[in-house]
């Protein structure tokens, strides 16, 4: 025993050596944690603990410069402590929720943003809206869509009113699924709604701020696109160039996840790559037909500051979302080496995003955008080194076959490694896993980079000329093409198979393997890989609720022998439902009442689930007396009103004051855990029965504003 640590202490300052340069690569991963633990704490903490934990971790990190070791202990907790002291100022920051009005009224307000629906309607995005003439305007955004059979054509800055139907961010479809609420909360949404009536419009006449004009040169390049090409296709390639994904039909969307291809849909690392790399081509060549410019000028540092500036406009024209910063970030750091003439640090510009993004939108780090962005593209910087070696074996003498083997391993390569990368985090948010897409983007990938993007920068060149058909002509042929592959993958058997939901601690045991795996240079790197096993197990170790029901109750469902059944009331959340398929990994649900010998029996009014007995009442508001000796839990979308004295239940009344509920049923009882005990007290959670305010009611019609 003491041998084996003699020969550790031994080599461990070798190992330090040999990994110089990438502990500075954690920075982000113990940042990451402090923002993790704040998100994941059950009631708001001080308003001072953030600043109470990082300063001092900070001064320590500083006063213990002459002590190595004892600085390396501070290090990771200065980093944590500052992750969750950007969270919490995130929150902070943060206007407070805002009750909607259970009635319909009448919303004015400021058209920030216009979004094209594929069934023809718009759905606008409304700035310091007013619900009422007499009371001032809330401090967040609304989103409502408009009616289908509206003619009004609103634009960014147009002042709006509409009658409409309003509703706040919806809680989480069961304890433990996507928070809306709190995506809302931090990205200054009230809430959303439906139109009633026709909208008004009164255009703005003062002058356009930058962000203004932004917004509308963005909905305007998409109706170009759009009107340029026939549906789907020129909704997607307005995605493509502004990143406004609103207008592809379902069926599309469908397709492109299904199939392995959504990243195409969502703008990030492989759209700015293209940009960059296409404008700093054109650049180059550009400056090499003329004599004096390849004589005399820097033409590639000329062409790679060219790049950057196209990069930049591409990121603001399509958002300036977090996979686009991110990308944007590692694009302009590689090619600022090389204008210097220096070595890219891949690594070193990954965690430089990395920290950014935690400081500036730390609220990031629970979305399956950061995560699939970033574990992809560590996987590719660490995948690409490490194999390195291998794939100069295959280049050969460099002949245009070896050349030719090389570029398809590495497309097939990249697919691979970035989507296996991924697709647990893809997994955990959606419940399913694509087979196929590595040959779908061993096609669709080549396409867009190689005809649809060019052909995508010439319309939009062509464009204040009205000439761009000539160049979308031949991008919607190859539009067309991504299509087709697209729904010719989703369709093969067994493209997308259902997982079981992943634990929470499964993801981040997964995130911790594949970050030891991918930063690490040496040998003991692939100790990540059993952190990322038991991960992937995850779904497989754990047993999934035998009960779900919904926050409002109108959704009832059970889980008997790997088959699901739902009671479904009028107005029942379509989303929840889904929510509840992929956390079942169940294809569909069937209805109750049903009857499984041993297990269920149903008949008109009341379903009896055994081991224990679980009665769920199917119809009436009664509970017959002779039920409710055995019944070790009544569940009911009505007010149960005290019926079967000393039986737990949950009811209506329940479910809007503790949101949803997701039940186990063990052989020693029941275990039950309610939506509010998931989340606990934070600002963003509003349950049914809080989110409500009362206004006057709207009226029926809305006048045309005076001019």
């Amino acid at each position: 025993m003491w041998g084996i640590l003699a020969a550790l202490r031994a080599r461990v300052p070798a190992l330090l050596e040999a990994e110089r340069g990438r502990f500075f690569l954690w920075l982000p991963v113990f940042m990451a944690a402090g923002a993790a633990l704040y998100f994941s704490l059950f009631a708001e903490p001080a308003a001072w603990i953030g600043a109470g934990l990082a300063v001092p971790a900070v001064l320590g990190v500083w006063l213990s410069r002459p002590l190595p070791w004892l600085r390396a202990g501070f290090l990771p907790v200065a980093a944590a402590a500052i992750g969750f002291l950007s969270a919490q100022s995130a929150a902070l920051r943060a206007p407070k929720l805002e009750p909607l009005p259970a009635r319909a009224v009448t919303v004015t307000g400021i058209v920030q943003a216009v979004e094209l629906l594929p069934d023809g309607a718009q759905r606008v995005t409304l700035r310091a809206p007013k619900l009422h003439e007499d009371t001032p305007p809330i401090t967040r955004d609304l989103r409502i869509r408009l009616r289908a059979n509206d003619l009004a054509r609103p634009e960014t800055g147009d002042e709006l009113s509409v009658r409409a139907l309003l509703r706040p961010p919806g809680p989480p479809a069961y304890p433990g699924a996507w928070d809306m609420q709190r995506e809302a909360f931090f990205t200054h949404r009230a809430g959303s709604g439906t139109a009633l009536g026709t909208a008004w419009v009164r255009p703005r006449t003062e002058a356009a701020g930058p962000t203004r004009l932004l917004q509308q040169a963005r909905e305007a390049l998409a109706r170009r696109f759009v009107a340029g090409m026939p549906a789907p296709a020129g909704a997607v390639s307005a995605t493509l160039f502004t990143g406004l994904t609103a207008a592809i039909p379902q069926a599309d969307r469908a397709a492109f996840r299904d199939s392995g291809l959504a990243h195409l849909l969502a703008v990030a690392g492989l759209h700015i790559g293209i940009i960059m790399g296409l404008f700093f081509g054109f650049t180059r060549v550009l400056l090499a037909t003329s004599e004096h410019a390849a004589l005399r000028w820097p033409c590639k540092q000329i062409s790679a500051g060219a790049a950057i500036f196209a990069g930049a406009l591409y990121m603001v024209i399509t958002g300036m979302h977090v996979p686009i910063m991110r990308s944007f970030a590692m694009a302009s750091l590689f090619t600022l080496a090389v204008i210097v003439g220096r070595p890219a640090l891949s690594l070193r510009g990954l965690a430089l995003a990395g920290v950014t993004i935690l400081l500036v939108a730390p609220q990031e780090l629970t979305g399956v955008s950061f995560q699939m962005s970033f574990s992809a593209v560590l996987a590719l910087i660490s995948g690409y080194e490490a194999l390195r070696p291998t794939l100069h074996r295959l280049r050969g003498e460099g002949t245009w076959r070896g050349r030719l083997l090389v570029h398809v391993a590495m497309l097939a390569l990249t697919s691979l490694l970035a989507g296996a990368a991924s697709a647990p985090f893809g997994a955990y948010h959606f419940g399913h896993v694509q087979l196929y897409f590595v040959l779908a983007n061993l096609v669709a990938v080549p396409l867009t980079a190689m005809w649809v993007m060019p052909f995508g920068l010439v319309a939009i060149a062509l464009m204040p000329f009205g000439l761009e058909w000539i160049a979308l002509a031949p991008m919607f042929w190859g539009m067309q093409g991504i299509l087709w592959i697209a729904h010719t993958i989703s369709a093969l058997p067994a493209a997308v198979f259902a997982i079981p939901h992943m634990p929470l601690w499964g993801l981040l045991a997964f995130s911790l393997g594949l970050a030891w795996l991918g930063i690490w240079r040496t040998r003991w790197r692939v100790a990540g890989i059993a952190p990322m096993l038991l991960g992937l197990a995850s779904p497989w170790l754990i047993q999934p609720a035998d009960l779900l029901i919904s926050a409002e109750a109108r959704l009832i469902g059970v889980r008997v022998a790997e088959q699901a059944y739902v009671r479904v009331e009028a107005g029942a959340s379509p989303f929840t439902l889904e929510a509840w398929q992929q956390y079942w990994a169940v294809g569909q649900t069937a209805r109750l009442p049903a009857n499984i010998p041993d297990r269920l029996a149903c008949d008109d009014s009341i379903c009896r689930l055994r081991a224990p007995v679980v009665l769920l009442l199917m119809r009436g508001e009664t509970v017959p007396a002779a039920a409710c000796t055995d019944a070790a839990l009544i569940v009911a979308a009505v007010p149960l009103r005290g019926q079967c004295p000393g039986v737990p239940s949950i009811d209506r009344f329940t479910v809007l004051r503790q949101g949803a509920f997701a039940v186990w049923l063990d052989p020693a009882g029941v275990r039950v855990l309610s939506d509010r005990q998931d989340r606990g007290e934070r600002p963003w959670v509003e349950l049914p029965s809080r989110r409500r305010s009362e206004l006057p009611p709207a009226a029926t019609e809305i006048l045309p504003p005076e001019e």
